[in-house]
């Protein structure tokens, strides 16, 4: 039977490290997400490059739905984000995403990462973030892994520190209305701290496909990646759907 994994395999995607999973967001877990949503940060600090964080609690089912939502309808080999639902324990505790454009061709892309308040220094932000990035360096081919951090986002540039990350420049960013430094920062395979748990991966033969890899396609070699494999142009869809870092 067709579903909606089916048309979006990342919906099925599933990645397991002891006790840390990470799932494909389907549609029943966007209401629990945005009620840990509602409390990540203490009101007078703003950790997100896009202030997304401060959306009113009742309006906040709503922004994390059409976020979601906006992502699933622009997927494309071109330009992707994975985003995925963190179980710590069973337990919802947060959100890990990954997110690029010409994968294909760079083999690279952004993390970006949410935990609620009251699951945060227990390590768990550190663990979700090496098992993502294991991941896409050992299953989806990756070369790069890069993030962000504002200056004093200690807890975030520490979790950066402890997976391997390196500094990669800063830039003066617009932070409500006040300048503030962001930290850029690199990580490449052999620098990778490993979580202390192996992966189980459940889904990657048809999320790969869906995101252009192991296809065999002729086309100009100006469209092909690593490996020959050809990068397909998909138009993607003008959602004004909010970053979730």
């Amino acid at each position: 039977m067709t579903t909606a994994a089916t048309a979006l395999p990342l919906l099925a995607l599933r990645i397991a490290a002891g006790p840390v999973e990470l799932r494909g967001i389907t549609d029943d877990l966007l209401g629990p997400l945005a009620d840990l949503a509602t409390d990540i940060h203490d009101p007078d600090f703003m950790p997100f490059g896009f202030p997304w964080s401060l959306t009113p609690a009742p309006d906040m089912p709503r922004s994390v739905a059409q976020y979601h939502w906006g992502k699933r309808a622009s997927f494309s080999p071109a330009q992707w984000t994975a985003d995925f639902a963190v179980f710590y324990e069973s337990q919802l505790v947060g959100c890990q995403g990954f997110s690029t454009k010409d994968y294909l061709v760079t083999r690279g892309g952004e993390t970006g990462s949410w935990l609620s308040r009251r699951f945060q220094g227990r390590g768990i932000g550190t663990a979700m973030r090496q098992v993502i990035c294991a991941f896409v360096f050992d299953h989806l081919n990756a070369e790069y892994i890069t993030s962000s951090a504002f200056a004093d986002n200690q807890a975030s540039l520490a979790v950066s520190r402890k997976t391997g990350y390196a500094e990669n420049g800063t830039e003066r960013r617009n932070r409500l209305g006040k300048p503030a430094i962001m930290h850029r920062i690199l990580l490449q395979p052999a620098n990778l701290v490993r979580y202390k748990h192996e992966l189980a991966v459940g889904g990657l033969p048809e999320f790969r496909t869906s995101i252009g890899l192991d296809a065999d396609e002729p086309g100009s070699a100006s469209l092909r990646g690593r490996g020959g494999r050809r990068a397909v142009p998909v138009p993607v869809g003008n959602h004004a759907a909010q970053h979730l870092p």
